[in-house]
């Protein structure tokens, strides 16, 4: 049920993208406690992007999950962007994210929801 979506314009092989969101996956999972069986990570290429007037690397990621607990959004934030900057090469002042805590009713999987 975790979603981490990544919107990048730093570019990177194929190979380094596939290990990037592998790394990531399992960081969402043991981050949120949850089976990394459940988490889905994308990872987009867009050269198009523009943070503080530069287009330097940068990163904007979107976290949605169940149960998002937002006394941990600090925590959170600080594993991702560690991660992402070692995963991406971009600095951890060129990344931004939005939590989202999905209700269990509005997320769907398997034919059904949780």
């Amino acid at each position: 049920m975790p979603f981490l979506k990544i919107q990048t314009n730093a570019k990177m092989s194929s190979e380094q993208q596939q290990t990037a969101i592998k790394a990531l996956s399992e960081t969402v999972a043991t981050m949120l406690g949850k089976p990394e069986r459940y988490v889905m990570v994308s990872l987009e290429y867009n050269s198009n992007m523009l943070f503080a007037g530069t287009d330097q690397d940068l990163a904007y990621l979107e976290l949605k999950s169940i149960g998002l607990a937002e006394d941990k959004t600090t925590e959170y934030s600080l594993t991702l962007c560690q991660k992402v900057s070692q995963q991406l090469n971009v600095t951890t002042d060129r990344v931004y994210i939005e939590f989202n805590n999905a209700d269990r009713h509005l997320w769907g999987w398997n034919e059904a929801t949780f």
